[in-house]
């Protein structure tokens, strides 16, 4: 599996369809079919990255999936 934001494979699982990338510091999940972005601050807070990808990249072409 690669990240969707920067293409890296230093991806980690920490739950149910939900990964990290250690490269770029961002979760996601993806659940039914759709993906959900998220940045992790340096305090450790999470705050959701959706509002600046439109719909179709968040739902449409998943070629960054490689299982």
């Amino acid at each position: 599996m690669k990240c969707p934001c920067c293409k890296h494979r230093d991806i980690g699982k920490i739950g149910t369809k939900h990964y990290y990338c250690r490269h770029c510091c961002i979760e996601f999940l993806v659940h039914r079919g759709k993906l959900a972005l998220y940045e992790i601050s340096e305090d450790g807070s999470v705050e959701s990255l959706n509002d600046i990808f439109s719909e179709a990249e968040l739902s449409g072409d998943q070629k960054w999936i490689h299982i």
